[in-house]
């Protein structure tokens, strides 16, 4: 086993490598989660056996660092959204994190149950587990700041963020088919509260709470939001503040805090929208304002000036990059441990056939379900079904259900093919991406060329 000074030196060594070689990765066909994946093989049980994590064991543990390492990618993603929400932009996104993932969920059940023959909760929970996109994992193909307004990475980025959400009525519905959870008589209570009343209020709680924190930030400062150290803290606030309340009234607590980040950036770039149009219009000038030279914008001199709308900063994007380093933290130790989860007996040709029914079948047909009349293009549309990323979220529903008495030959079986899923996932979709990308921006700027 590794010891603990030797878990400092990995962690650290790996960090560095990353840092001085992050240039010339970028120019390679694979994603630092791959890197990771390789490292943790490495040291882990599949080849030299330098140390072995037990999800089994540590399953409140891993629950714990993939909820955190969840909710926050969460919010980072709601911050990013380049529109507020309205039924033009996000119907796409919305009909993927419910019809497109109902569809998926009932695809993995089906081929759970008469392929791999698990019972009919497990075949459900198993469905929930894996059907929704990553937020953590799928950062290549995610919208890469507030202004982006590319559509494809709107689609994935908006879909990732509702989708974890969206899942749980899954996940309490295969354990109420195992008898972990109450669903009620004729499953009523599982529609009426899992369904009706946890997204419902989930979504309304995150709204009401981003916008609410985004006035009293404005109502507090005033005009001028000056960039702060301390704004770290808003965010993250804000993220223990929404889940922990919606942990208390039973609502998705990741849809509250997705949908918190979203309301928290469209609120504040409605107020400072509002107080830009305040500041542009003609004033009375006075006789020695006229003797004045005009100052100048920040955008002309690179300088604030007081009352210059060019030089407000939003809290939430000015926290962004504190929250992206804690995500990219997260995943640097959680995908070692993935690695450190798997041995060469993990591999089996059944877990691998449910990987790539899950990439090759379920996946595109669940999407190009959720896209019927979208308008969107084919190649849209084909990109949209292949870059479904599994990763940390379907790992923390994994240790959600074994948390709450999964019954453990059950839970050994889940293991094994979501971990299988996962490390696929990282491998397959990352060393796709960039080269797939890469053609998508090309055919664009050909089609912009006369």
């Amino acid at each position: 086993m590794i010891s603990h000074p030797l878990w400092f030196l990995l962690v650290g060594g790996l960090l560095l490598f990353m840092g001085l070689t992050s240039s010339r990765l970028k120019r390679l066909p694979v994603t630092s989660a791959i890197i990771y994946l390789a490292v943790g093989l490495l040291v882990g049980p599949t080849v030299l056996n330098l140390f072995h994590f037990n999800p089994l064991k540590e399953s409140a543990l891993l629950e714990v660092l993939t909820e955190a390492a969840v909710l926050i990618s969460l919010f980072s993603a709601g911050v990013k959204m380049p529109v507020p929400v309205n039924i033009t932009r996000w119907r796409t996104p919305v009909l993927l994190a419910t019809l497109s993932m109902t569809a998926s969920v009932a695809l993995v059940a089906a081929f759970a149950y008469y392929v791999l023959g698990l019972p009919p909760g497990a075949c459900i929970l198993l469905g929930a587990i894996v059907a929704p996109t990553d937020p953590v994992l799928a950062t290549d193909v995610q919208i890469r700041h507030p202004g982006d307004n590319d559509q494809l990475r709107f689609t994935l980025t908006c879909e990732a963020g509702m989708n974890d959400g969206s899942a749980f009525p899954f996940v309490m519905l295969g354990m109420g088919w195992l008898g972990l959870h109450d669903v009620g008589e004729a499953g009523m209570r599982w529609v009426l509260l899992d369904v009706m009343w946890a997204t419902a209020a989930g979504i309304l709680l995150g709204v009401v709470s981003g916008a609410l924190l985004a006035r009293l930030i404005w109502k507090i400062r005033g005009q001028q939001q000056s960039r702060d150290l301390m704004d770290d803290f808003l965010g993250l606030g804000l993220i223990g503040v929404v889940y922990g309340i919606s942990v208390l009234i039973g609502a998705w607590g990741f849809l509250a805090v997705f949908f918190a980040a979203v309301a928290l950036h469209q609120t504040e770039l409605k107020l400072a929208g509002a107080i830009r149009h305040t500041q542009e219009r003609p004033k009375p000038i006075s006789a020695n304002e006229a003797a004045l030279p005009e100052p100048k914008s920040v955008a002309a001199t690179g300088v604030p000036v007081p009352g210059d709308a060019a030089a407000t900063e939003t809290v939430s994007e000015g926290s962004l990059v504190f929250k992206e380093h804690l995500e990219r933290l997260s995943e640097v130790v959680l995908i070692l441990l993935v690695g450190g989860m798997l041995f060469v007996d993990s591999w089996s040709w059944r877990a691998a056939g449910f990987a790539f029914f899950l990439f090759l079948v379920a996946r595109p047909v669940s999407v190009m379900l959720g896209m019927l009349g979208s308008g969107a293009s084919w190649r849209m549309r084909g990109m949209t079904g292949w870059f479904g990323v599994r990763g940390i979220g379907s790992l923390y529903y994994l240790m959600y259900a074994i948390q709450r008495g999964l019954p453990e030959a059950l839970a050994l079986q889940l293991i094994q093919l979501t971990l299988i899923v996962i490390t696929l996932s990282i491998v397959v979709h990352g060393t796709s991406v960039k080269p797939l990308m890469n053609l998508v921006w090309r055919r664009r700027r050909e089609k912009r060329v006369p």
